[in-house]
């Protein structure tokens, strides 16, 4: 189909419902022009298909369940989560889905963010890459996806109202790139908005996020289609970028868009864009002929792979692999009833599920298997359960607890109000680990606890996350050492919930959220302030042990447009075969601006035989050195020297090495009148103009004030170094006090230097 040629045809009234949903999953099909419907659905780590897209039905035809985001991120395998996407649009093709609603690339602000299982990262770079190879994969075969929630989408507390209040800067550098990064190298076909406020704005009508940033800076093909029920001006939000409405069918929008163009409120061509981009990933997606079956056992197996990739070894004694005990006692109601996914719009109808009793029966060969529940469904206390589990666990060899965090504590629409697990929980692990010292606790849950009051005493923990329908099946895999535990922290666990980055400002009120802790969340608050964590992002244990050597860079000086490739040899010194993830992290000696002490820039993941070496090679690229100016409204450079830290996690740096990097940038001039001694001597031009007048300034300075330096006769008269405080003073004000010894006015003076500044540029 031509586009253009469509468009030409189109009524006012088709266009206006093009660009609103004909049902809860459809788009709205223009029959004599033959432009069919397109379908969509839930994700994003599984398909939730329902039967009729013209209802919206809770029920959802069977699909693979994968596991969720935050099992997912610590793989930090892009090559698998390709895979997994490739295999999700399998199921959509077979299921007669055009586009998957997914992948989730918000940042984990703080822990208690109770969607935070769909979302990836506290980290943007991490979350971007494996957003786009999760494009990538699902796209490869055709079926489009839809990079959510954009953007600032942390909360669900009043997540349809709530306004975000967050700085250009801490915008640009941890709440945007991950979008950024997904829509530069993958294209996806939309982009869901959020429903919440951006600095008072809808996300829905944000022309700033949506056009100005989105489409023109990063050059966004796609159409942006609204969460469901997010849109609450339909003029407005298509004058800001939204070009499809979802759920329909709402002929009152449709009406609104049709009246606004009439009467000359919204200009037509405002309008062609938005049905031209629709138009175009419509006819996109009637290009994949859809139906018949996907590899269901396949699929499994993959959820199966992925989990045990993602599972994430938190503490081990020496116990874990286990050596085929004569007599395991299996604790915890999770062990006979998986609790592998989340609640709200993500939630999958799995095609089948790894029991996760069943399946350490089929790997504990000999051994004796017993079960307790050990915990309720609801949040009672019953010590009647522990007691039972206790005396299990007494008799045994081993005790395997499954704790799952449940479902009234994290889901999507509310937000978890502590780190904790439930007190039957605490309980219930304390008083196992009490009788029996080889006691395993293995968690399910979508994102950090704490573990202060029960981690000492016990053997080992194996972080389990929400695994997938396959996941009872990963965990016997890593029990038994048939899968070695590979998986590292895509996101800090801290000791307390008061130690968290955004405790202060969370979750606001009286509509607004204030992000006051800025670009330092996650691990680079606990930089910041030099906190310690339960464990750090990164982090994650194996069993096997590796080492780093011989770390090279391609060059020692370089230019920022060129980059620096890093290098690093990784050798596996255990027994068994295993994987690690190297992560390189830089650090800028010196900036202009204040910067976290580190950031993630680069990482790969290796797999090495017993004894084996390979050399891990890692690209930094200009932006792994550059930061974002507000004043310049843009991504800068600065000469300087840079630390490239190469490491097992955030807290492991194995080795460092200096960098030193020249800007290519001729960055424009941002003196003006308010512009500081300090901000003028640090400007290369402002320098070369105002520089001759400093020292005499100075001497004057202290001489009329005392310096603090018996060189310009001192004797006490105000007891401070006065060029510390004029340095960070407006030149202007400085000016002030000498005016007498001035031929003009100080602000024609400064009017003047400035002047010269600009004939210089």
């Amino acid at each position: 189909m031509n586009i253009q040629t469509l468009i030409d045809q189109m009524t006012l009234e088709e266009k206006a419902a093009l660009c609103t949903g004909a049902s809860a999953w459809s788009t709205t099909p223009i029959e004599r022009l033959g432009v069919p419907e397109m379908i969509v659905s839930d994700g994003p780590h599984g398909v939730r298909r329902v039967p009729d897209v013209h209802e919206m039905a809770l029920g959802s035809l069977p699909a693979t369940c994968f596991p969720t985001a935050s099992c997912v991120a610590s793989t930090w395998d892009v090559d698998l989560i390709r895979q997994m996407g490739e295999a999700l649009a399998e199921e959509c093709i077979a299921l007669n889905v055009d586009v998957l609603l997914g992948p989730g690339a918000n940042m984990k602000r703080s822990p208690l963010g109770g969607r935070n299982f769909e979302y990836f990262s506290e980290d943007p770079f991490l979350a971007g890459e494996l957003a786009a190879n999760f494009i990538n994969g699902v796209q490869s075969k055709g079926v489009g996806t839809s990079l959510k929630h954009y953007a600032a989408n942390n909360q669900e507390f009043q997540r349809f109202s709530i306004s975000a209040a967050v700085d250009e800067r801490t915008l640009r550098e941890i709440y945007l790139p991950a979008f950024e990064k997904a829509v530069k190298q993958a294209q996806p076909w939309t982009v869901m908005c959020a429903y919440n406020k951006v600095n008072g704005t809808f996300a829905s009508q944000h022309h700033r996020l949506l056009t100005d940033i989105l489409k023109d800076e990063w050059g966004f093909e796609g159409l942006v289609v609204s969460d469901w029920g997010a849109v609450r001006d339909r003029v407005a939000a298509l004058k800001g970028g939204l070009d499809w409405e979802m759920p329909g069918p709402q002929e009152r929008r449709v009406q609104e868009v049709v009246e606004a163009v009439r009467s000359g409120d919204l200009d037509e061509a405002v309008l062609d864009e938005s049905v031209r981009r629709i138009l175009r990933i419509v006819c996109m997606a009637a290009e994949t002929p859809k139906g018949g079956n996907f590899d269901v056992e396949g699929h499994h197996q993959l959820a199966r792979h992925i989990a045990a990739e993602g599972m994430v070894l938190l503490k081990n004694n020496g116990l874990l692999p286990l050596k085929e005990p004569q007599h395991i006692a299996v604790i915890g109601r999770s062990a006979e009833h998986a609790h592998f996914q989340g609640g709200g719009s993500s939630h999958i109808n799995p095609t089948k599920v790894a029991v996760p009793f069943k399946e350490l029966q089929v790997q504990a060969g000999h051994a004796e298997l017993t079960y307790a529940e050990g915990y309720p469904t609801d949040n009672s206390f019953r010590q009647d359960m522990i007691d039972q589990a206790v005396a299990l666990a007494v008799a045994a060899d081993v005790a395997v607890l499954y704790i799952a965090l449940p479902t009234f504590k994290e889901s999507e629409g509310y937000d978890r109000t502590d780190l904790d697990l439930t007190e039957q929980q605490i309980a219930l692990i304390k008083a196992v680990s009490a009788v029996q010292p080889n006691t395993v606790v293995i968690l399910n849950n979508g994102a950090p606890v704490v573990m202060n009051a029960w981690m000492d005493g016990v053997a080992a923990i194996l972080e389990g996350w929400m695994m997938g329908q396959a996941g009872g099946a990963a965990i016997a895999d890593v029990l038994f050492g048939r899968v070695n535990p590979s998986g590292k922290l895509a996101e800090t666990f801290p000791l307390k919930l008061s130690d968290t980055p955004a405790y202060l400002n969370w979750p606001g009120g009286a509509g607004e959220v204030r992000y006051g802790e800025g670009l330092f969340i996650g691990y680079r608050y606990y930089d910041a302030k030099e906190m310690p964590v339960q464990f750090p992002f990164g982090y994650g244990l194996s069993y096997t042990s590796f080492a780093y050597s011989n770390p090279q860079v391609s060059s020692t000086t370089f230019k920022d447009v060129e980059g620096v490739t890093v290098a690093v040899d990784v050798t596996n010194t255990g027994d068994v075969a295993g994987k690690e993830t190297v992560q390189v992290y830089v650090h800028d000696r010196e900036s202009g601006l204040i910067r976290p002490y580190k950031e993630l820039k680069g990482f790969a993941k290796v797999d090495l035989q017993p004894g084996e070496t390979k050399t891990v090679s890692i690209p930094l690229d200009f932006r792994a050195f550059a930061y974002y100016h507000p004043e310049y409204r843009q991504w800068i450079t600065e000469d300087g020297q840079f630390d490239i830290l190469i490491g097992a996690s955030a807290a492991d740096i194995r080795h460092s090495l200096t960098v030193t990097l020249e800007s290519t940038l001729d960055l424009p001039c941002i003196l003006d009148k308010e512009s500081t001694i300090r901000e003028w001597m640090a400007d290369p031009r402002g320098r070369a103009v105002f520089g001759p007048f400093y020292a005499q300034m100075e001497a004057e300075a202290r001489k009329m004030f005392g310096g603090g330096d018996e060189r310009y006769g001192n004797d006490g008269a105000i007891g401070m170094d006065i060029m510390e405080m004029f340095n960070d003073m407006p030149l202007v004000s400085v000016l002030m006090f000498q005016q007498q010894a001035l031929p003009v006015h100080p602000e024609d003076m400064v009017a003047g230097l400035l002047q010269q500044v600009h004939n210089e540029i």
